[in-house]
């Protein structure tokens, strides 16, 4: 297997979602990563990635300080923010860097060497890679290390059901009279099959609800987690354990690393999804990968894992880049 040459940048903004996708990709190409943290003020923030006039100037100085030459072989944006940043390394770098761009950058995707985003986005080009969910580092060997990390979950009554939970975003029903539902759904299940429950909170979960789901839940014997005050963060170990996992239905990220374990995933959906999401829910469920909550026929079927097949498709195309310039 060929390397690319050189350095890779990684660029994002603060979001974890985003860092995440980016640094999954960027650690199986086998380059050095430098992860940039950018985040341009106003109106640049506003208007990423189409207006690109004065966007160093944008960055406080400790950014511009970073993003400064010499430039990289190879930057993977994801996120707007970023994608500002990717699409003005293609003309600082004089077409050099190899430039890769994660979610829908809503321009012309011609603007980047390549761009990654999911089916659901419905973007099509002749640069454009399309895959069913989103990137991510979940594998046989981040869940092993999840398990090693956490080994007392192997003494909890199976089935261990991993339950995440993600939080309000437009279009979805995530309230209390959603987590008393899935709170009787999780009961019901356990009178049929018994188990523990592994509840795992995001930055994105109302506290109210993380606690009405506490007092909800009872003494089940697991765990719930929203935050360093229930201890380090066992996420990659209840992923791990799992023998099924839950999850709500708002986060594609959340429902794409869920997918990727291997066991069967359910999720639960009052009302109607918004279009996008609906699209990803529908082609997970026609795949056999999600199924209702109270779904109990799961054949198993292969894990969604993207991730390995996109950097083996991109150190392809950045070598033969780098070989048709040198």
């Amino acid at each position: 297997m060929l390397k690319p040459r050189g350095d890779c940048w990684v660029i994002t903004d603060g979001a974890p979602g985003n860092q995440r996708q980016a640094l999954a990709l960027a650690e199986l190409l086998g380059m050095p990563v430098r992860h940039l943290q950018l985040e341009p003020r106003a109106p640049w923030s506003w208007l990423a990635p189409r207006f690109t006039l004065g966007a160093r100037l944008a960055l406080d100085l400790t950014q511009r300080r970073q993003f400064a030459a010499p430039w990289p072989a190879v930057a993977i944006g994801c996120g707007r923010s970023a994608a500002l940043y990717t699409r003005l390394l293609r003309r600082l770098s004089r077409g050099a860097c190899y430039t890769v761009q994660i979610l829908d950058p809503r321009v012309n995707p011609a603007h980047w060497d390549t761009v990654i985003a999911p089916q659901h986005d419905l973007l099509t080009g002749r640069n454009v890679i399309r895959p069913l969910g989103s990137l991510n580092p979940v594998d046989e060997a981040w869940l092993q290390d999840g398990r090693e990390a956490d080994p007392a979950f192997a003494a909890l009554p199976r089935p261990r059901v991993g339950v995440l939970l993600g939080g309000p975003r437009k279009g979805v029903t995530f309230n209390e009279n959603y987590i008393d539902q899935l709170i009787s759904g999780l009961h019901a299940k356990r009178r049929q099959e018994g188990g523990s429950l592994l509840v795992m909170a995001s930055r994105r979960t109302p506290p109210a609800l993380v606690e009405r789901m506490r007092q909800g839940l009872g003494d089940v014997p697991g765990l719930v987690w929203a935050g360093h005050d229930d201890g380090g963060n066992p996420y990659p170990g209840v992923l791990g354990w799992a023998d099924r996992l839950v999850v709500t239905p708002d986060s594609v990220n959340m429902l794409s690393e869920a997918c990727a374990v291997g066991c069967p995933v359910h999720s639960f959906v009052v009302g109607s999804l918004p279009d996008k999401l609906a699209r990803f829910h529908a082609a997970l469920r026609a795949a056999g990968l999600l199924h209702p909550l109270d779904a109990s026929d799961t054949p198993p079927v292969p894990p969604l894992r993207v991730t390995d097949t996109i950097a083996a498709t991109l150190r392809d195309l950045i070598v033969l880049r780098q070989n048709e310039t040198h």
